[in-house]
């Protein structure tokens, strides 16, 4: 499956006249979820505004993929452009940690900034391992304004 992700990615390039010097796709942890990351020297065009670009490249990617093996049915792609995506997921967890620092020392909840879908569930996640029994999270908000809450558990 790994090398015909590749091969969509690189179709899909090629076709679009982009450069590109690297496209390595891995399998996660979860066993569903492939992750490709594309290098290129022409990374501003791929990401586009705050990644704009890149979320419609993976939506484009995953259609094919999923026209392409209909059996598969139960996997996800996510992409990334000189591990921006990456860089970004390291940033939102770093800033989780902080929140949760805080409301453990003030015992005030705390809300994060408004955020995609995507990075709230990447706080989500990461604010359920068993380090963080004693905070909860939810999600409030409507809409771009939708933002995680960070609170001690009752």
């Amino acid at each position: 499956m790994e090398a015909d992700i590749k091969d969509i990615l690189h179709d899909l390039l090629t076709r679009m006249d982009i450069p590109y010097s690297v496209i390595d796709v891995s399998l996660m942890d979860d066993d569903k979820t492939y992750k490709a990351n594309i290098e290129s020297d022409d990374s501003s065009l791929l990401i586009g505004k705050h990644g704009e670009n890149m979320q419609a490249l993976q939506t484009v990617a995953k259609l094919i993929v999923y026209k392409k093996f209909p059996e598969k049915k139960d996997f996800s792609l996510t992409l990334d452009v000189n591990n921006y995506r990456s860089r970004q997921e390291d940033s939102v967890i770093e800033m989780a940690n902080r929140k949760a620092d805080y409301v453990r020392q003030t015992g005030k909840s705390q809300s994060l900034p408004p955020m995609s879908p995507y990075f709230r569930r990447v706080v989500h996640m990461h604010l359920m391992q068993p380090e963080f029994d004693d905070l909860e999270t939810e999600s409030h908000g409507q809409g771009s304004y939708r933002q995680v809450k960070i609170k001690l558990t009752v």
